[in-house]
């Protein structure tokens, strides 16, 4: 669409005076507690090169309500997999965190299902969303801090359980 990286902050704004119901986008339907947004972004792509085809200023006539669909169907993926994550585990306590916990639609979102469904939420301050990438630095800090070395014989794992 054309917009600057980060783009997820802009989308967020631009959102903010969109019509979310303007257009709808393919959400994936995968099985369990995993989501993708792979599908998403096709069903996007597409969307927008025939849209673009048929009027070529497509994009900057609808950019406000494009952010505003795009960020609800990403936002009804997240919920629909959280709230199943509270359903199956029992769970009331729910932590948004990560770059995705300054999106003020998603906040919103989590905050209203959490009224209906009785969870306690916990969504950090603007300046505390950090990305992943920032979690991990710090989290790397205070290792050292703490003496806390491996050597560089280690092997690296993405994926561990939570036990």
């Amino acid at each position: 669409m054309g917009l600057p990286y980060p783009g997820g902050p802009v989308i967020d704004r631009l959102a903010q005076e969109g019509n979310a119901e303007r257009f709808s986008f393919s959400k994936p339907r995968i099985p369990g507690l995993d989501y993708s947004f792979s599908g998403l972004k096709t069903s996007f792509l597409y969307f927008i090169r025939d849209e673009v085809q048929k009027e070529p200023d497509f994009i900057r006539n609808n950019l406000n309500d494009l952010c505003a669909s795009l960020q609800k169907s990403i936002v009804d993926i997240l919920l629909h997999k959280l709230k199943k994550a509270a359903r199956e585990t029992g769970i009331k306590q729910i932590a948004i965190g990560g770059g995705v916990s300054a999106n003020s639609g998603l906040q919103a979102a989590v905050r209203t299902e959490a009224a209906r469904s009785g969870w306690e939420v916990y969504i950090p301050r603007l300046g505390f969303s950090l990305d992943n990438a920032g979690m991990v630095a710090v989290t790397g800090y205070y290792k050292y801090l703490a003496g806390q070395f491996t050597g560089l014989d280690t092997v690296p794992f993405a994926r561990t359980t939570l036990s």
